[in-house]
């Protein structure tokens, strides 16, 4: 029993902790917290810096939460990650957050969120911040 959140450092991805953390505190289940960016970029916002990292490390630990920090090493794209990690982790709850975006920029650039709500073999909280 588990809950998976996807992390990135942004607002969305704060929002997206601090509901997990609640979650993974009312079911009593493990957090499993992924970070996840294209390897093929060269500089990829959404991948957590060292300091960042450290900083949910030290909030996980001050929640008195059970948790794991995963930033997966063959990363194809952050929605396989969440779906795999889902998987392998029996997820109860995958927990992902959200950011605005317009129709067209969802039919033009497709959506992370869409694919992972489609795709994940467990419920699927999504939060906007």
């Amino acid at each position: 029993m588990t809950v998976i959140v996807g992390y990135i450092p942004t607002a969305e991805g704060e929002a997206a902790l601090q509901e997990a953390v609640r979650e993974a505190e009312r079911r009593a289940v493990e957090l499993v917290v992924i970070n996840s960016a294209r390897r093929d970029a060269y500089v990829d916002d959404r991948y957590a810096q060292d300091a960042e990292w450290r900083a949910v490390e030290e909030r996980l630990e001050q929640s008195g939460v059970t948790f794991r920090l995963l930033r997966p090493e063959s990363s194809h794209d952050t929605a396989t990650d969440l779906v795999e990690a889902a998987e392998q982790h029996a997820a109860d709850l995958l927990v992902i957050g959200l950011r605005r975006r317009s129709a067209v920029g969802k039919l033009i650039l497709g959506s992370t969120a869409q694919r992972v709500i489609m795709q994940a073999p467990c419920p699927v909280l999504t939060i906007k911040p």
